[in-house]
């Protein structure tokens, strides 16, 4: 099992603040965990051929959509300062 230091260590390295109840509970978690892992190497998987997956970025095209919503323009209506089709606001920048 998984000393109490270990689990101390790791939630420092996480910077976890854990209670000793919780660091006795994250013991037995990572116990289990462990104990997982060796079960996985155990598993005979010379005989499996290696996964691979092509992986590409997918782009949208660049288009300018239409402004011609009656619901933009009406937002902007309302907005107290605009300059053209757009709503004015105080600068974000200095």
């Amino acid at each position: 099992m998984i000393s109490k230091e270990e689990v101390k260590h790791i939630a420092k390295l996480a910077r976890l603040s854990l209670s000793e109840k919780e660091i006795e509970r994250m013991q037995k978690d990572l116990a289990k965990i462990l104990d997982y892992v060796e079960k996985l190497k155990e598993v005979d998987v010379s005989k499996t051929k290696p996964f691979s997956m092509k992986l590409e970025n997918v782009f949208r095209k660049d288009e300018a959509k239409s402004k011609d919503f009656p619901e933009i323009k009406n937002l902007i209506e309302m907005a107290p300062e605009r300059k053209e089709n757009y709503i004015k606001v105080k600068s974000v920048f200095k």
